[in-house]
């Protein structure tokens, strides 16, 4: 396993034809190298903001067929392989690791509420079936299911390409309780609450800000390598605000609709979200509200993001 995740990686949405019927390609490669331009090291493809439930076999392959294609190397493509039935999950592994992924992210089998023993089992027979990096994906909150510090050992000791984790169980003491738990083996990737993450060992964060600020993520993390503690604070406090408004309007999963249309307003139309979720025109004036005024903290975590960097740097954002 050479290959080493670090920094801010955009859990990607997924690029809807303008009748929600396919996938828009060409949407995809313009946002691809957005992503490129403001150095973000690597994306995600079908997590929960891809809308991963949403997408038919053959949508899938084309999907991680094209970004792998597009990308050519120039970031990470990591794939959102999960399912509740394990055989399906280890096809879509091995289809990822043919098509040419750098990595998968995988949650544990949802819904049912599987004991440790289920959980493991079903990771052990996707580790086996591919060679790829595995990020495990803890987020008890849409998956049911809440692996312990003990279970992620487990796993970590068994199997050689297991050292990863995106960690969203909302307990930032966790980042810790699994590095020690693990010897310092596993990367902790933060799902929230970025800047303790870091102060408590994470070497990366996972987030769907990264469809909208690219260049402001990426900074982020830059500047928590750094040590500029400060900086990163006033980042995470803009993107705190941006999910405040976001959370006030759509509760439930708001990132998935509002992350389309923000990054719409950056110029990179990527449609609308699939049924049952709420598309964002369904939203009315109170939506288009709430864009305006989120774009205008687009604006100000940028400029901020910018005047932390090096002109040369900053002439990118």
């Amino acid at each position: 396993m050479a290959r080493s995740f670090r920094g801010s990686y955009t859990v990607s949405v997924t690029p809807f034809t303008e009748d929600g019927a396919g996938i828009d390609i060409d949407a995809q490669r313009r946002f691809l190298d957005w992503q490129i331009a403001c150095d973000v090291p690597g994306v995600i493809v079908l997590g929960s903001t891809g809308e991963f439930l949403a997408v038919s076999d053959d949508e899938r392959r084309e999907l991680v067929d094209s970004t792998v294609q597009h990308v050519a190397g120039r970031m990470d493509v990591l794939v959102g392989t999960m399912n509740a039935h394990t055989p399906t999950a280890v096809r879509y592994s091995r289809e990822a690791e043919e098509l040419g992924a750098d990595g998968l992210m995988i949650i544990p089998p949802y819904y049912y509420t599987p004991t440790d023993d289920e959980i493991f089992e079903y990771y052990r027979h996707i580790c086996e079936a591919v060679s790829l990096p595995v990020m495990l994906y803890n987020n008890p909150f849409t998956s049911n299911v809440d692996m312990s510090a003990k279970l992620v050992a487990r796993l970590t000791a068994a199997f050689e390409n297991v050292r990863y984790i995106k960690e969203a169980s909302m307990d930032v003491a966790r980042v810790f309780d699994i590095i020690e738990a693990t010897e310092g083996v596993m990367n902790v990737f933060a799902g929230e609450r970025v800047v303790e993450s870091y102060l408590l060992g994470a070497v990366g964060y996972v987030n769907p800000f990264g469809n909208y600020i690219p260049y402001a993520t990426a900074r982020w993390c830059d500047l928590l390598e750094q040590g500029r503690i400060d900086d990163a604070k006033q980042i995470e406090h803009l993107a705190d605000t941006i999910d405040h408004i976001i959370a006030e309007g759509h509760p439930r999963y708001g990132h998935q609709c509002y992350s389309k249309a923000l990054a719409a307003s950056r110029g990179y139309p990527m449609g609308d979200v699939r049924p049952p979720l709420t598309r964002f025109e369904e939203l009315g004036e109170e939506g288009r509200s709430r864009v305006a005024e989120i774009s205008k903290l687009m604006d100000e975590v940028d400029q901020f993001a910018a005047s932390c960097c090096a002109p040369t740097d900053a002439a990118q954002a």
